[in-house]
């Protein structure tokens, strides 16, 4: 496991409220062997893959941002949560980099606990399934992606913008059937070409366009259906689905995006459902957001699941 930097795990105390009035950075503790199960945060400093899809580069710096912006929110959790580190990528090596991202993953889950891993780029997604396929080895795991891009490109070397193709290849060679739904998808951010491999690939998806504030019933039925083919799910959230006046601090910002309203009630659905083994904030960029509002964004969106996921 990386050793985690706890000196970003600072705030406000307020004494004179008594034991209730917590913090994160109040109660964060550094994850150990000997702790019971738990939330786990997974930073993965990397935007290696950004780079090579030609994108923004600065997620490196997400992992780092989200935590500083979560530690002075109040504390409501129920369940203890515990800080793993990053892994990092310095050197270029981003294959490298999602293997030892996988090898933590899987041993969080190996010990019971549940991971929220924090991006970097996209790229982390390949990084975060192999670890739960590691730990998890018989289950059928299925995907949930919210973002504007399907990210099935077929570039070689992977970069941010083909985790889920990877994803399909690792069905594809262990005789599974591909299990992978998209929601959030932005059509003109996706080219004719994508949507082509997605229809071949027998990937399900809902556009932004059609992601209200309430859930629809054909989209409800949709989802619901689909939790129920797998075992575990792993959700992929890419802040980049969201309107780009909410969510500014992106490589990518979204014209349109999906509100965030329908973003905590669609988690609220899928993280319920009690099958999740692991969630991924990915792709704040520190550099481009705009006095904090990205880091806020997804420190709230962190909180939320931290909420829900038991």
């Amino acid at each position: 496991m990386p050793e985690p930097d706890m000196s970003v795990w600072t705030g406000r105390v307020d004494m004179a409220d008594g034991p209730r009035a917590l913090r994160w950075h109040q109660m964060v503790k550094p994850l150990t062997p000997r702790c019971r199960p738990g939330l786990v945060l997974i930073g993965f400093a990397c935007d290696e893959g950004v780079r090579r899809n030609g994108g923004r580069i600065g997620a490196r710096d997400g992992p780092r941002a989200i935590r500083a912006a979560l530690a002075n929110l109040a504390w409501h959790q129920e369940c203890p949560v515990y800080d793993a580190g990053d892994v990092r990528c310095d050197d270029g090596d981003m294959e490298r980099a999602q293997s030892r991202l996988a090898e933590v993953v899987a041993t969080a889950i190996t010990a019971g606990h549940r991971p929220l891993v924090l991006g970097g780029g996209h790229e982390t997604a390949w990084g975060t399934f192999q670890g739960i396929t590691a730990a998890k080895p018989k289950a059928a795991v299925g995907v949930i992606n919210i973002d504007a891009h399907f990210d099935l490109r077929a570039d070689n070397p992977g970069n941010s913008g083909t985790p889920f193709y990877q994803i399909a290849k690792w069905y594809e060679k262990h005789g599974q059937p591909f299990r992978y739904l998209c929601l959030g998808v932005a059509e003109p951010s996706n080219t004719s070409a994508i949507f082509d491999r997605a229809l071949q690939l027998g990937v399900d998806w809902v556009t932004d366009r059609n992601c209200h504030y309430l859930l629809s019933d054909a989209v409800l039925k949709r989802i619901l259906a689909f939790l129920q083919t797998a075992d575990l799910l792993h959700v992929s959230i890419d802040l980049d689905v969201l309107p780009g006046k909410t969510m500014p601090a992106v490589s990518a910002p979204a014209a349109r995006g999906v509100p965030l309203e329908y973003l905590e009630s669609l988690l609220e659905l899928v993280l319920h459902n009690g099958r999740v083994a692991s969630v991924e904030l990915v792709e704040l960029n520190p550099l481009h957001d705009i006095d904090g509002q990205g880091a806020r964004v997804a420190a709230w969106l962190a909180n939320h699941v931290a909420l829900q996921f038991h």
